[in-house]
């Protein structure tokens, strides 16, 4: 099984759009993640680290500049997704990558907090 870190700039860079508003909060995950298509189109337009902010994992020894290297994706290339961060909670979860379900739990919770959702 694969192991990662997590990405501590992609953290950061997701609390920056959730800070200023950049997230949707209805969307169905499986229709709306990015495809390889839609990353290639990234990486035409955008460097390898802007493209990697947009993943809260690093796969360990993977090359940098991969698609390989980064791992749990959260948003659409845009905008943060509050399904993205429950697919990445679940996922990592499932495998027992607890950096990375922690990373994505605490985002949702920024994302719940920042949209005025609560209990």
């Amino acid at each position: 099984m694969a192991k990662y870190e997590v990405n501590d700039r992609a953290v950061k860079h997701a609390a920056r759009l959730i800070a200023s508003r950049q997230y949707v909060l209805d969307s169905d995950w499986g229709s709306v993640q990015p495809r390889a298509a839609d990353e290639n189109a990234c990486l035409e337009k955008h460097s390898w680290d802007e493209y990697a902010e947009w993943h809260l994992g690093l796969t360990d020894g993977a090359t940098d500049e991969t698609k390989a290297r980064y791992a749990f994706v959260y948003g659409d290339l845009r905008r943060v997704h509050r399904s993205g961060l429950i697919a990445c909670v679940y996922r990592a979860s499932e495998w027992r990558h607890k950096g990375i379900e922690l990373a994505a739990h605490n985002l949702l919770q920024e994302l719940d907090a920042a949209a005025g959702i609560t209990a």
